[in-house]
């Protein structure tokens, strides 16, 4: 295998979306999943492994400058997979010198009590999710500062966009039945303001975290639109794009989740993340644009690009 420059662990929405951030620079990039398949070009190389194997994973990152972290596993098995994963990943990237990118989201944040969450913010999740996520990023964190190996973070809100799929708040249940005229759900309250992501900024922040000076040893909030809208008015959007005359909106209620957690085990990790949507929860990402110039594509031309997605696909 000939060394590439950048190594992908990860092949869903957040990992792809990385590869074609840095395949529009003229990178050579490797991916990274436990398969060796991915929906990519011929010529691509994509290498199936067990990423929580440290050897490995410092093989396959052998010569790499740059290491991404997308992986992310089901919600049931969280706690048992992910610390070996980001283990296995650390690893490579120490063992062959090479800057990590890690992607996370705000769990561990916790409820934002009233006020937007920024990067300096404290660690105080009250879920077991939220408190998984803050110990496996301090354990990033000190690795860097320790200098065994440069960790730049960025930290993403709930995300949409192509291939958000049906894990995606706005994601299948939002744009495809907005497509067939049908009635959308959403998890939570629709009417709290509420930051979502766009997937395709995702990995055009974690490509300019992989070759800027400037952002190692820190977190960054990937770019978000600033004008936080709520739920329901960003599917009021999604409708209009669709060409239909009102929008048609169901909300799962708490209650509802976790009744339906009694039979499914990924809707029954989804409860406790439901305080998201309790509340204004809205994610500052100034940080990341003043400072390294990544700007969010506009939401109105995001959810329409999405849109077409869903329409050819």
């Amino acid at each position: 295998m000939t060394a590439p420059q950048h190594v992908i662990f990860g092949t869903g929405a957040i990992g792809l979306a990385t590869f074609e951030a840095l395949s529009s620079r003229g990178e050579t990039v490797r991916l990274v999943n436990r398969s060796g398949q991915a929906r990519v070009p011929a010529e691509v190389e994509v290498v199936g492994g067990d990423a929580s194997d440290p050897e490995f994973t410092t093989a396959v990152a052998k010569g790499a400058r740059v290491v991404y972290q997308t992986l992310n596993p089901s919600y049931p098995e969280w706690t048992a997979q992910f610390p070996g994963l980001q283990a296995g990943v650390l690893a490579a990237a120490q063992a062959n010198g090479a800057r990590l990118v890690s992607m996370e989201n705000v769990y561990m944040y916790g409820r934002p009590a009233g006020r937007p969450l920024t990067e300096d913010r404290s660690y105080n999740a009250h879920t077991k999710k939220g408190q998984l996520r803050g110990r496996m990023a301090r354990e990033l964190l000190a690795s860097h500062i320790a200098g065994r190996v440069e960790v730049a973070i960025g930290r993403a809100s709930d995300y949409f966009g192509p291939r958000g799929g049906a894990q995606s708040n706005l994601g299948d249940r939002v744009f495809a039945a907005a497509l067939a005229g049908k009635t959308a759900t959403v998890l939570g309250d629709p009417d709290q303001p509420h930051t979502y992501t766009y997937i395709p900024d995702i990995g055009e922040a974690l490509a300019v975290l992989g070759e800027h000076p400037d952002a190692p040893g820190q977190v960054w909030h990937v770019p978000n639109d600033p004008d936080t809208r709520t739920t329901r008015q960003l599917v009021d959007i999604v409708y209009r794009h669709a060409g239909q005359p009102r929008t048609k909106l169901r909300a799962v209620s708490p209650l509802m989740l976790r009744a339906l957690g009694l039979f499914n085990p990924t809707v029954r990790e989804l409860a406790e993340m439901q305080y998201q949507f309790e509340e204004p929860f809205i994610v500052d990402s100034s940080k990341i644009t003043t400072k390294l110039g990544v700007h969010p594509t506009p939401i109105d031309d995001a959810l329409n690009i999405t849109l077409t997605t869903y329409r050819h696909n």
